[in-house]
Formats: structure tokens, sequence, C-alpha cells
């Protein structure tokens, strides 16, 4: 009921970003589901769960500070989402995602681990050991851009968000996290190219397809 009322009152910010969505259909609106989006802004997850709200509800691995909020961290427990501490090696907090995903819910993890800034990122081993920890969760891919120009106020955003299946397939048999990771990001950043984030005018890359 939090995370539903939460995303309601979050709309207009959508609306004000012009959110054009594509590609519902391949989001399942039930099962483990494993979704895969490219990280520029800091608005992407607000976006992607506004964009989602009437097919699934997502359980982000965030990272633990957001917690250090006033305000905030009851609000994220509230709706169930899972601190995870970045570049520490958390096994707890995958230990946790996978536990959520192998009970057929949706967790969305960004498999480059922070703001790309502007620059083409490794990836990170996560959302590899999560695939292979739970093989029957779906995979989705999702590509966003244009939610940089968000702080450019009053220039108003036009955001485009793209759910797909990797066209290189689901997770295979034997494939080591790390491979399964930088593939699935290779595939998203031949989509989506990094963009800055920031006040600071630059071309931001449309969605391809």
């Amino acid at each position: 009921m939090v995370y539903w009322l939460f995303t309601r009152v979050l709309l207009p910010l959508n609306w004000w970003g012009r959110v054009r969505v594509a590609g519902l259909d391949a989001v399942p609106r039930s099962g483990p589901l494993l979704l895969v989006p490219n990280h520029d802004s800091q608005m992407d997850p607000v976006v992607i769960a506004v964009a989602l709200r009437r097919r699934r509800q997502l359980r982000y691995l965030a990272r633990a500070n957001l917690w250090q909020i006033r305000g905030l961290g009851p609000l994220l427990s509230a709706m169930r989402q899972i601190p995870i501490e970045r570049g520490a090696g958390d096994t707890r907090a995958l230990d946790r995602a996978v536990e959520v995903l192998q009970a057929g819910d949706a967790i969305c993890i960004f498999p480059e681990g922070k703001l790309s800034g502007g620059e083409r990122l490794r990836a990170r081993s996560g959302v590899g050991r999560l695939a292979a920890a739970c093989p029957n969760a779906t995979v989705v891919l999702c590509a966003i851009s244009g939610a940089t120009d968000y702080v450019r106020f009053p220039r108003r955003p036009r955001v485009k968000v793209r759910f797909f299946a990797p066209d290189s397939g689901q997770p295979h048999a034997g494939e080591e996290p790390s491979e399964l990771a930088a593939r699935l990001l290779e595939e998203l950043r031949d989509e989506v190219p990094p963009a800055v984030a920031g006040r600071r005018p630059g071309a931001v890359p449309a969605l391809v397809r």
C-alpha cells in the first residue's frame, strides 16, 4: 500500500518529464523478475517505478546511506527496499535479494552500481550473482534516457523508457556472473550511451528503435 501511494504521489514527475514508455509487455506481471536498467540520473528509480506502477512493484537494491536521510529511511523500509553497502561485497544484501526473487518478487538492480557520470563504467557482478542464484528469474532490460534533464528546470525533460528482453538471451548455463553483468550492460549502453547529469546543457541520447 505504501509503495502504491508513493508512486501515485510521484505521477506528476512523470507528467513533467513527458515520459514515454514502451515494451511493458516484456515485463511479466508475476514471478521472479530481475529488472536491469542503465543509470545516468538520480531520477531513474522514480521514473521506472512510476512507469511500472500498474504492472509490478519493484524492490530496489539501494545504497545504504539513503537510510541515513531523515524521513527517507523509514519510507524506504515501509516500501520494502533493500539497503546495500556499495563496493563492500555486501553478501547480506544479495542474500536478501535472492530470498525476494525466490519468493516471486521483482528486484531492480543497476549493473553499474552507481551513476555513470557520462562514462562507460565496468559492470558490477551483482546482477549475475542474483541470476545464478535464482535461475528461474526472468531478466528484463530497461533503457532510460532524458532523465538527466530533470535538474534543468524550467526546461522540461523528454524521458523515454523501454523495457525489453536481452537480444543476447537470458542467462546462459555456466555463464560467469561477471560475464553476464558485462553482457547485459553492454547491450544497455549500445541502446543508450552514458549521459552526464547536472545543470550543464548537453545532448541527451535518444533511444534506438
